[in-house]
């Protein structure tokens, strides 16, 4: 069984759906998969901040049970931990949101096996997972990959935190997610909670840029991370395009190796707003 995390509120449907299916499809061992999602209250922060509903979950865990009745797809309400640990703290207007500082509690869910695949919601597998979770990180607290652009800006071995393989045994020896926490707490950090895993890690395994890939989808790639990205033409400006808008995925990044995961995806999509 591998264990994966998501973080996010109501919104992250289509985000958890297609990283899910294409776990489920590009897995050629058909391995078993328990998958948390760490949710919260926020609303008096921003009332569009609602947890996750029972019945969003109840529709990924059927989902899950397609491919495997061994999968499991579970909510963690962590609203009570958040505002004992990092509630308030300077970096609770992150650039992003605050649901991405959840998984700085990971430490306090006691039931999460020695290794954990956490996966921010804008990824999908291009190839099969287990060419990230074969890798041996017994003497790491985590694994994962240089960002894109922080490698050049920042420094060479800078890592992207969107996807990161942890060794949850070692991380609790070390108290890396303690750590970071009190970083979250004491200042604010440009990348938020990515910026206080990086400072509270001691020993770290960097992998090939093909388990994070957040700019290109190559042949080897084995995670295309949807994150936000610069574009040079027809003049240099972002735009942030995530793996379920399909026509610019298709139209802008001409990628078709996930059409027989989007194929699946609407129709999972239409059967869930049907059913509301």
């Amino acid at each position: 069984m591998i264990d994966l995390l998501y973080c996010g509120n109501e919104k992250v449907f289509d985000g958890v759906l297609t990283s899910l299916l294409s776990v489920f499809m590009r897995d050629e061992r058909k391995d078993s998969y328990r998958v948390t999602i760490f949710t919260m209250d926020l609303t008096r922060l921003n009332p569009d901040y609602t947890p996750i509903s029972d019945r969003l979950i109840a529709f990924l865990d059927k989902v899950a049970k397609d491919y495997n009745k061994e999968n499991s797809v579970r909510k963690v309400d962590v609203t009570d931990l958040y505002e004992q640990y990092l509630g308030h703290s300077p970096n609770e207007g992150c650039y992003c949101s605050p649901y991405t500082l959840l998984r700085l509690l990971a430490d306090k869910v006691d039931d999460f096996s020695s290794r954990m695949l956490y996966l921010d919601c804008d990824i999908m597998f291009n190839r099969d997972i287990h060419l990230l979770t074969d890798y041996d990180i017994s003497k790491y607290e985590f694994a994962g990959s240089n960002d894109h652009y922080g490698k050049y800006l920042i420094n060479p071995r800078y890592m992207n935190a969107g996807v990161i393989y942890f060794n949850m045994d070692e991380c609790k020896r070390t108290g890396l997610f303690e750590k970071a926490r009190a970083w979250i707490n004491k200042k604010k950090l440009v990348f938020a909670d990515q910026s206080a895993i990086l400072r509270a890690c001691s020993h770290r395994k960097l992998l090939p840029q093909r388990f994070n890939d957040q700019k290109f989808l190559h042949s080897w790639t084995v995670v295309r991370h949807f994150s936000k990205r610069l574009f040079w033409l027809p003049y240099p400006h972002t735009d942030n395009i995530k793996q379920w808008h399909i026509e610019k995925v298709h139209k802008i990044f001409k990628y078709h190796a996930f059409d027989d995961i989007y194929d699946v995806y609407l129709r999972y999509k239409k059967e869930y707003e049907g059913n509301q």
